[in-house]
């Protein structure tokens, strides 16, 4: 495999990331792809095609995922899979998940102009929806693959419109049934997913590969307070019961069970405020926060969750306000593969790159390929830390050699 780097086509690649980043709903450098809309059905075409164009069996499932398949010499044992997603929160930028599938497609046609044969077929999954934007809920394309989430359960998301998954799903032209979704046990052999970072540790210590051994999860809390509202002049102080106050109580609460966990592992996000009646001169009546809360360790991250729960509590009795407090999930960390970690390890060594073993605080959809699968994820770089943000940047450089060494332990797990 010595041929190896000559054969990636970094240009080639360089330009299918630029043209995906044009289906977009924001103009340039901002990305915004959700999912099911008018964009996201494009640019799943446009992959359709590069996959076609490229040799491989491409087949689209009833939630969208997208498969396109390299044949091995064996075709009938499990395959090694690789891939992440397309779709992008709003105002985010060009670079996260699509490395992993445009990265993943380049890997194979890289081994593909190596002339390597493999023994078992290698094949690029796109999944669908892995960002929470549209129904509120992460990785719904690897769940239901997984059998993490059932059919049914998924089919009754709706959107803030009020619009079931299973409606807009049909709607957008993905037909089939939702319950033949999920995966066989013995569908793959090993799964690994090109990422980049979106920290800094790499680009820090000046290191071309992360090499993961953990992926956090996060559990995920909606909470609704109901305080009274009235005249910002009109009513005392002593006789409020402002549910923003009581808001911004529970948002560094959050901030301070994350800090005190014991580790830097775990930490805490509101990501969501939003406040009624929004005025100026309106005392806030009612106020809907969604909290996210993560680790690579679940007991430790559930501690932090109830934590938060009991404050919750705490700051409505205080303060004479009502709460409602829903756990929308609570997914469990997962440790990666031994033998995807030893294989990644082995292309880093053979293509003289140096990398280091790291976890991934972020959430990705190989957490739910590993509850089925031997799974592994490859990180890049990317400047700054920087993700979900139009200048999100990974340069070519630092994605080609993700591409080398995805593709070399990609041929090494389909002997």
């Amino acid at each position: 495999m010595s041929e190896l780097k000559s054969a990636v086509n970094q240009q080639r690649l360089t330009d299918e990331l630029d043209q995906l980043a044009e289906f977009s709903d924001a103009a340039a450098p901002e990305v915004t792809r959700v999912l099911y809309t008018d964009v996201d059905l494009k640019a799943r075409a446009y992959l359709r095609q590069l996959c076609t164009d490229a040799g491989l069996a491409v087949r689209e499932d009833a939630m969208g995922n997208l498969f396109a398949r390299w044949l091995g010499s064996e075709p009938h044992v499990p395959a090694v899979g690789t891939g992440s997603h397309i779709d992008a929160i709003p105002h985010s930028g060009k670079y996260d998940g699509t490395v992993g599938v445009l990265g993943g497609l380049e890997a194979i046609r890289t081994l593909q102009t190596t002339g390597f044969q493999p023994r078992r077929s290698l094949e690029l999954l796109m999944f669908t929806s892995e960002e929470p934007t549209r129904f509120g809920l992460g990785c719904i394309g690897s769940r239901t693959l997984s059998g993490n989430w059932s059919a049914e359960k998924i089919a009754e998301l709706k959107d803030e419109n009020g619009q079931r998954f299973d409606d807009v799903r049909i709607a957008a032209g993905i037909q089939g049934s939702l319950g033949d979704v999920k995966l066989p046990a013995d569908y793959y052999s090993s799964f690994v997913e090109l990422h980049i970072e979106q920290a800094s540790l790499l680009e820090k210590a000046n290191l071309p590969i992360g090499v993961v051994t953990a992926i956090a999860a996060p559990a995920a809390l909606r909470v609704q307070l109901e305080g009274q509202g009235g005249h910002a002049g009109g009513v005392m102080m002593a006789d409020r019961h402002d549910a923003l106050c009581a808001a911004a109580e529970i948002v560094l609460a959050v901030e301070r069970a994350a800090k005190s966990s014991g580790s830097p592992d775990t930490v805490g996000t509101v990501g969501i405020c939003r406040v009624h009646p929004g005025v100026v001169n309106g005392i806030p009546s009612r106020v809907h926060m969604e909290i996210d809360i993560r680790d690579i360790d679940f007991d430790r991250r559930n501690r932090v969750v109830d934590a938060v729960r009991a404050t919750i509590g705490e700051v409505s009795q205080n303060r004479d306000i009502d709460s409602k407090t829903e756990l929308l999930n609570s997914d469990a960390p997962v440790s990666t593969a031994a033998s995807v970690i030893d294989a990644t390890e082995a292309a880093c060594q053979q293509l003289g790159l140096k990398w280091q073993r790291m976890v991934s605080r972020a959430y990705h959809d190989s957490l739910f390929m590993a509850g089925m699968f031997p799974t592994g994820m490859i990180f890049i770089p990317c400047s700054g830390g920087v993700s979900h943000r139009p200048d999100e940047y990974a340069s070519p450089e630092a994605i080609q050699h993700g591409v080398e060494v995805l593709a070399l332990t990609m041929a090494t797990l389909s002997a």
